[in-house]
């Protein structure tokens, strides 16, 4: 379950919206995320726009990216064509500046990759997600917890 300070923390920022959307629903389904996981929850329930900002870096949106951009489904295309990352990876931004979140669709990690030696480590898996869970990952990203992550 998304973390009451994942929540309190949307609502204090007026991003936690009660309803959902089937649209926005859809959308998930099609990447084929779990409706009940975290992610969804967060996904379905929580929009600052086409963008959430925070530790000076820009995570997406996903659904409102899913409907009203090609932007994702270029990102998908960049992580999977591009990069090569396995198929339950998704990109939670747009790789900027060669460095970006990574969802795992089967496991619930996050992953924070970049270029280079980091990217060489991950394939020889020596790299494991920084994040276990989306929720820790939402804590982190929004600052909600003393995490010793660094990127």
């Amino acid at each position: 379950m998304l973390s009451e300070k994942v929540i309190n923390y949307c609502k204090s920022k007026n991003w936690w919206f009660e309803d959902t959307t089937e649209e926005y629903e859809h959308a998930l389904v099609k990447l084929g995320i779990d409706l009940d996981s975290d992610f969804a929850a967060f996904y379905l329930h929580a929009e600052d726009g086409p963008t959430f900002l925070s530790r000076r870096r820009q995570i997406y949106q996903i659904c409102w990216f899913m409907i009203n951009s090609s932007d994702y489904r270029l990102g998908m295309e960049r992580t999977h064509v591009v990069l090569k990352l396995p198929q339950e990876y998704i990109p939670l931004d747009n790789f900027e500046g060669e460095f970006g979140f990574f969802y795992n669709k089967s496991t619930d990690a996050v992953l924070g990759l970049g270029l280079g030696q980091q990217m060489a480590d991950f394939f020889a898996g020596t790299l494991d997600p920084q994040w276990k869970s989306f929720n820790s990952f939402l804590e982190w990203y929004f600052e909600l917890t003393d995490s010793s992550v660094t990127i």
